[in-house]
């Protein structure tokens, strides 16, 4: 099958997502005080962690078929957008109610909502 630049257009934001998100979910599963000011210090936090680990993968799992099976497509980019603007917006709200978070989570939430919009955009535009 020949990739095309509709394709690349349809697709990209897909793997950029795959590529941030399966990394971070390993983080946030097995080290998440390696990047974040976070000290877990139960199991039910752990397992919290964990299941947030899982949570991603499965999502991630998901974008990788709409990225190569294009009967995944539409389900992967409907996913993939409610994903980054739920995340995107819970940031926002939190700016409003616990302050400014640092330079990481602020771009964070620019890249989340810009990979939710941009797939929200894309969405509109399928054919």
């Amino acid at each position: 099958m020949k990739k095309t630049k509709q394709d690349f257009i349809n697709k990209i934001h897909l793997i950029i997502s795959v590529c941030i998100v399966i990394p971070v979910s390993f983080v946030y599963g097995f080290n998440p005080s390696s990047q974040f000011d976070i000290q877990l210090q139960t199991a039910d936090e752990h397992n919290f962690f964990k299941a947030i680990m899982g949570l991603y993968l499965g999502f991630s799992a998901l974008w990788v078929l709409g990225i190569f099976k294009n009967k995944y497509l539409k389900i992967a980019l409907i996913t993939n957008l409610i994903f980054m603007l739920g995340l995107g917006f819970g940031r926002i709200i939190s700016f409003f109610l616990d302050g400014t978070p640092t330079f990481g989570y602020q771009f964070g939430t620019f890249a989340e909502l810009f990979l939710g919009f941009y797939g929200l955009w894309v969405l509109g535009n399928l054919k």
